[in-house]
């Protein structure tokens, strides 16, 4: 009895064990001593080696230095992309296909029903769909298709020989196996990055605020044009070009926008930084180079780093796991780094159904058919889920009037979305081109196939400096998808194209420096077309050209330390008029010593300092109190940080200070006085001073909210400095490039170039980035350089 007990004990432990219950994975395959994550845990592939493949077509050497890059040498391109799949599977195989899944929208067959309504928005929101159309055009021209082929024949030769007790603890985890790699992942890559630099919209809410208060307070209160601005252009910078007749404006758009609903808002999202110097302001007397991007910030790193070397190519530099080549960096003869420009690609519209079948839609004075797409979303433990998206000419209707959106904030129900990323692209052409670009005007030719996401693409060769705000953009009339659109209207429709050539940008401007932090391209003044409205404040741009406009022997080392850059203007343009007005005779001891922290600071969000901390709180205290009872953020978008500091410098009696659901009328000293207590207060009740570096609460967590295998950051920095980190969401990749005869280059990125979180490459940079190191990032001209650091060598050969 003993025994069959036993038995049947260990029978049930093996079934319970290896079953999915829910979100928790099997423990079963994810403790085993043979094949779980106990084999995840060292780096014993990092030695020298020969490795003979299939696919490839002459022998390849792979240098690896102390940071674990990879420097390969081909000799010829489809060895070489080949190897780069290859070798980019076996650091992050994982992240590669989790990140394809989730652009898919197929999150729910290795989590479960806990996704299904993310899966549903991302093939509602048409991602799958616009790869394919993606796909299709670069599969037609032989270089792309030539490079993805070989980059898939790469990653699926690692996946082919990969063990099952070898998989990523990811996958013992999750209780999955790795899928066969395919070009369309590829596309969906890039429609990812899309997705996150375009994939918002304020439609919604700014048509709630116009249908509550009218055009005239939505003009004053949401300008198209902040009051304070420093673009990228410089200012009077006129066209040199004849530009398109510009749409007409409808005369009725404002009121057919009044007319529509109301739902949530989103928050506001950060940016990017890059700026070059021309060589006379540097010390050797070239130009030099910054990019530091700022991204939402994870584990495994959300880049990998990687020297391409063949015949016509030695190019160095980051790209996102699962896409061939260098996304951001230089080679011999140029460098270059992007950030996001931020125009509005992005409406939604209207559609006027039928009846209740929706077969068919109202447009240009005549019904059309509506095309109908069954998505079939698997979901593991449960029964496949059929979802019918109904499409028009201007794209999905990602949700229909009676249902609930996955994201109401920014999704109106009856909508269909018109947005860049559904239009065929070919941006991974630019990148091979880019790749091998030795001057600038085959810089700019490469630009002509990057449509989405527009980038400010800054730029440095070893004469001259640029930025270009490249991408594709809608022809409109000013403020068209501003508010919701009316999808009957052909007048709302987008017009054309803005010509690639009659994009922004700036050459070797006189002031010898060109920047820019996600601000306004161009002002409308100096430019015919409408890009949008919702570009990122001054205050990045107003510190970086402040700095810039200072150096006039600028070494490498002038740019590390101002990308650690702690300052602000933003408690600079305000502070001196908010504490005048705090009844100092009345605050308690406590809270004169807060007001004295604050009087004395200079307004650099350094991790050790208090003040940070308690301008945080009070700003966001007082905007709550000025904006919540007629903005409430259920509902509504409250007016942006620039168009408050104008108010608080210039109308000290406006009528948006009182609160409209109290008896009494309030002023702007008093909620100031009000919301400083309030905050001062913490200081005072036993709660100790608050660290910035501490209280700010920021972390690097895991790409799939794995606890255990992030960290918390202790780190300066803000959403208004230079050093943009904030919560999650900072600096990715920091790069500074010095030009010369011989290109030297420096950077670091906050994490490892390993996914394993068991290896010693995992976040080896991590605290290296918090501190504002960079590191010499070692740029091989041939195969036959052979430096210490690169001690572990790989030879691959044809099988």
């Amino acid at each position: 009895m003993k025994a069959l007990v036993a038995v049947a004990i260990t029978v049930l432990l093996v079934y319970a064990l290896n079953r999915t219950y829910g979100v928790v994975p099997a423990l079963g395959p994810f403790l085993s001593p043979y094949e779980g994550f106990w084999r995840s845990g060292a780096d014993k592939d990092f030695t020298s080696e020969e490795l003979a493949l299939d696919g490839l077509q002459a022998p390849v050497q792979v240098r690896f230095d102390s940071l674990r890059v990879p420097h390969i040498f081909a000799q010829n391109d489809h060895d070489l992309y080949y190897t780069q799949g290859y070798l980019t599977a076996k650091d992050r195989l994982w992240q590669m296909e989790f990140m394809t899944h989730a652009a898919a929208g197929r999150l729910s067959e290795i989590i479960g029903d806990r996704t299904l309504e993310m899966d549903r928005y991302q093939r509602r929101m048409g991602m799958g769909t616009a790869a394919q159309k993606s796909l299709e055009k670069m599969m037609a021209d032989p270089q792309s298709r030539a490079v993805m082929e070989a980059y898939t024949a790469g990653v699926n030769a690692y996946i082919d020989q990969l063990a099952r007790r070898d998989f990523p603890f990811e996958y013992k985890l999750l209780h999955y196996a790795p899928e066969k790699w395919r070009p369309l992942k590829i596309a969906l890559l890039l429609k990812m990055l899309a997705y996150d630099m375009t994939g918002y919209s304020d439609d919604l809410r700014m048509t709630n605020n116009l249908r509550k208060y009218g055009a005239a307070v939505v003009r004053d209160l949401f300008p198209d044009y902040p009051f304070r601005e420093e673009p990228i252009v410089p200012l009077g910078s006129k066209p040199d070009f004849r530009p398109l007749p510009i749409p007409p404006t409808p005369a009725d758009f404002m009121a057919a926008a009044a007319s529509h609903s109301l739902e949530r808002q989103k928050p506001e999202n950060l940016g990017s930084n890059n700026w070059a110097i021309t060589g006379a302001r540097t010390a050797n007397g070239y130009p030099l180079l910054a990019s530091d991007p700022h991204l939402n910030l994870s584990l495994p790193s959300i880049w990998h780093v990687v020297q391409l070397h063949a015949p016509g190519i030695n190019t160095y530099g980051v790209i996102i796991p699962g896409a061939p080549g260098v996304g951001i960096g230089f080679n011999e003869h140029i460098a270059w780094g992007m950030t996001n420009v931020g125009a509005d690609v992005l409406d939604w519209y209207e559609i006027k159904f039928k009846d209740g079948k929706r077969q068919q839609y109202w447009h240009d004075n005549q019904w059309k058919p509506m095309r109908r797409v069954v998505e079939k979303i698997r979901v593991k433990g449960g029964p496949d889920i059929l979802d019918t998206v109904l499409y028009t000419h201007h794209g999905p209707v990602a949700y229909l009037p009676h249902e609930t959106a996955f994201r109401s904030g920014s999704t109106p129900t009856g909508h269909a979305l018109r947005w860049i990323a559904h239009d065929p692209q070919n941006e991974l052409k630019t990148l091979i081109q880019i790749n091998r670009a030795k001057n600038y005007p085959q810089f700019r030719q490469a630009l002509t196939t990057w449509a989405a996401p527009a980038f400010n693409f800054v730029y440095a060769d070893s004469q001259n400096i640029a930025i270009v705000s490249n991408g594709l953009y809608p022809l409109k009339w000013k403020e068209q998808g501003k508010f919701l659109l009316d999808g009957s209207n052909r007048a709302h429709d987008w017009q054309g194209w803005v010509p690639m050539d009659q994009v922004p940008f700036v050459l070797n401007p006189s002031r010898g420096f060109v920047s820019s932090a996600n601000q306004s391209p161009v002002s409308p003044q100096d430019y015919p077309y409408y890009l949008g409205s919702s570009f990122a404040g001054y205050e990045r741009s107003a510190r970086i050209n402040q700095r810039l406009s200072a150096m006039t022997q600028a070494t490498p080392d002038s740019f590390r330390l101002m990308q650690m850059d702690n300052y602000s203007f933003v408690p600079k343009n305000v502070l001196p008029t908010l504490l005048p007005l705090i009844d100092q005779a009345s605050l308690s001891e406590g809270q004169k010593r807060a007001y004295q922290i604050l009087a004395e600071w200079d307004y650099r969000y350094d991790p050790d300092k208090t003040a940070p901390y308690l301008f945080e709180q009070w700003w966001q205290a007082l905007g709550r109190s000025i904006w919540a009872d007629d903005f409430p953020v259920e509902k509504f978008k409250a007016p942006a940080r620039d168009r408050l500091v104008q108010m608080l410098l210039r109308e000290p009696e406006s009528r948006w200070y009182d609160d409209v659901t109290t008896p009494q009328r309030e002023t702007l000293a008093g909620l100031v006085n009000v919301t400083f207590r309030e905050v001062a207060d913490s200081l005072a009740e036993g709660r100790g001073e608050k660290e910035w570096g501490f209280s700010r609460n920021s972390q690097i967590r895991h790409m799939a909210q794995l606890p255990g295998f992030g960290q918390v950051l202790y780190a300066g920095g803000s959403a208004n400095s230079i050093n943009a980190l904030n919560a999650s969401h900072g600096p990715s990749w920091r790069m500074v490039v010095q030009m010369g005869p011989q290109i030297q280059a420096w950077g670091v990125y906050p994490g490892g170039q390993s996914g394993n979180p068991g290896s010693r490459f995992y976040d080896n940079l991590l605290n290296d980035w918090q501190s504002g190191k960079l590191h010499q990032l070692l740029f091989l001209r041939s195969a036959q350089d052979q430096p210490a650091a690169t001690s572990v060598l790989w030879t691959l050969t044809k099988n």
